[in-house]
């Protein structure tokens, strides 16, 4: 009984249109990691979360605390996300009746979202700056991860509101969470991957900072894609053909 039950569970969770909804929220996280309130304020992240000075950063030092303290920092702001993901998730699921109009909506708001995003809307948000504070270190991390989490809101709200959009379109609270948490990995990982190896990727992180406008038009160009197909039905007529291809699969528990 208990396999079974795991099995639908996982289908729920991750079957049908979620095949496409999840990369689509993995990539919005990615996106938002380049955006000017995350990737130009990285040490002073990486400082809050581990209590390290910029020196001991830059030199690589102290890897274990470095990874603790990154882990940490992503679960807590990953927690404010799937928080999100299953409200919008759970909120979906009482709004089925009218499924078809609520998809137009999201799929209008993905596409002035990516205008936005791409910079050719002007979203007035200014310039996040950290604030002053001392480095508590690794065991206040998740702690950090969740104030930041909700000090970002304003700054990335263009990807993280595409991919609440979707958990609301998909209408169950459990895809609304698994959504989020794909968004919060998309974001996340970056952070560990700079964290243990912040100095041989100096040479890289200069790069994308000198080319950010690029990848956030990129970024911008994908959201307003989904909201095209959400507004044309398309993403319907997708989700249908994956749904009928995932169907020939079982899982194995």
């Amino acid at each position: 009984m208990f396999p079974l039950e795991t099995g639908d569970w996982i289908r729920e969770a991750v079957g049908g249109s979620m095949l496409l909804a999840l990369p689509v929220a993995a990539l919005a996280g990615l996106v938002s990691f380049f955006s000017p309130c995350v990737l130009p304020l990285l040490p002073g992240y990486l400082s809050f979360a581990t209590g390290l000075g910029a020196s001991e950063i830059s030199e690589g030092a102290r890897r274990g605390r470095m990874l603790a303290g990154t882990l940490g920092f992503v679960v807590g702001f990953a927690l404010v996300f799937v928080s999100s993901g299953v409200l919008f998730g759970s909120v979906g699921g009482a709004l089925q009746a009218w499924q078809r109009p609520i998809t137009i909506v999201v799929g209008l708001l993905s596409i002035l979202l990516g205008l936005m995003f791409a910079g050719w809307l002007d979203w007035g948000l200014g310039t996040f700056r950290l604030p002053t504070a001392p480095r508590l270190g690794v065991a206040t991390a998740p702690l950090l991860g969740i104030v930041f989490g909700l000090g970002w809101t304003p700054c990335i709200s263009p990807a993280l509101s595409v991919v609440l959009s979707l958990a609301l379109n998909e209408a169950t609270a459990l895809r609304g969470g698994v959504l989020a948490l794909a968004y919060a990995v998309g974001l996340g990982l970056p952070f560990v991957v700079a964290g243990l190896a912040f100095t041989r990727m100096a040479g890289a992180i200069g790069w994308v900072r000198r080319h950010h406008i690029g990848i956030q038009r990129a970024g911008g160009v994908m959201m307003i894609a989904v909201g095209l197909l959400l507004v044309t039905g398309w993403w319907d007529v997708l989700m249908a053909g994956l749904r009928q291809w995932a169907s020939g699969f079982e899982v194995v528990i």
